[in-house]
């Protein structure tokens, strides 16, 4: 097959970017396969992706690709996560062409297909008259351009780093020496893997998090033990040791539990969901619950749902006694 026609291009090109996004590194024969054209057609599609992006096209807004050997990796995705709005016709007529693409033979990733149509179903019910948003990346944050290539460089010259990282779960900035492994693509973002020599372990550090980067005059030397961890199930890896919490999230907080792994999920009436997901920090709960501002309350453990309303209270007894503007 050519694949080379209008009518056989065009959903191939809308389907190649989200499938790149989640397989960083795919070989080109591999994509081929997978779509059912020659390796030729795949270098053709992806030098036509590069040409396309958002109004203005300027070099920050085009589809960005990484070649290594014959394999390929999207660096970033032009604004493809970003919220799309809808109107209601618009919504019913997208959610009737996903259906009928779920039920397609042939399709290379049906799963991501189903994932969109429960995102456009919920939404749609949430949907005032004057159009909707569906949300497909709550945070979608941008990594500053000279720490990019620091850790790139320093990636492929295998040079030791110094970083400043912000550490969300504590939400404490610290500064650390690592040995760089690799650079992966996981959920639309950048994590540099690296063995950091404070922790003396394997780490994930997101490249959004990483505020500077300093390459050292030494090699990376990371120590017989280190490995490459296993991401097929994604950058969160909790641990059955790890203490659980059973949130209650609104609506709009629906993102946590797409966003982080949870052990339970129940629906609830109105748009509201229950969810059970461990955690190994109690300040990191803490912060998560009361950045949902209401959205979201914490039903299980009470001593914690406990130390979230104290934060709040505190909180709000501050704001009263600030001067008014």
């Amino acid at each position: 097959m050519t694949g080379s026609s209008t009518a056989e291009r065009l959903p191939r090109l809308l389907a190649l970017v989200p499938y790149l996004v989640s397989r960083p590194g795919v070989a080109v024969a591999e994509v081929a396969a997978d779509f059912g054209v020659t390796e030729q057609q795949v270098r053709r599609d992806l030098e036509l992706l590069w040409m396309c992006g958002l109004p203005g096209y300027g070099p920050g807004d085009l589809i960005d690709l990484s070649f290594s050997g014959d394999t390929v990796t999207v660096v970033y995705d032009a604004g493809m996560r970003k919220p799309l709005r809808l109107t209601g016709q618009e919504a019913t007529s997208l959610q009737v062409a996903l259906r009928a693409l779920s039920e397609t033979p042939g399709i290379v990733d049906t799963d991501a297909v189903r994932r969109a149509l429960t995102k456009i179903e919920n939404a749609a019910g949430r949907a005032h008259p004057a159009g909707m948003v569906v949300d497909l990346d709550e945070r979608p944050d941008r990594v500053p351009a000279e720490v990019e290539e620091t850790v790139e460089r320093a990636v492929r010259q295998r040079a030791a780093l110094r970083i400043r990282y912000y550490t969300a779960s504590r939400d404490a900035i610290t500064e650390r020496t690592v040995d760089p492994l690799r650079l992966v693509l996981l959920e639309g973002r950048r994590y540099l893997e690296a063995w950091c020599r404070r922790a003396e372990g394997m780490r994930l550090f997101r490249m959004d998090r990483v505020d500077e980067a300093e390459p050292l005059e030494e090699h990376a030397c990371p120590p017989a033990e280190a490995r490459t961890t296993d991401l097929s199930g994604g950058p969160f890896r909790p641990s059955p040791e790890q203490p659980r919490v059973e949130l209650e999230l609104g609506p709009r907080a629906r993102w946590v539990a797409e966003y982080y792994p949870v052990d339970e999920l129940t629906e609830l009436p109105n748009g509201r969901t229950r969810v059970v997901l461990r955690y190994s920090d109690r300040a990191w709960v803490v912060r998560l619950v009361l950045g949902l501002g209401g959205r979201g309350r914490i039903v299980s453990p009470e001593d914690l749902a406990g130390e979230v309303r104290s934060r709040a209270e505190e909180a709000l007894e501050l704001a009263r006694h600030l001067p008014s503007t």
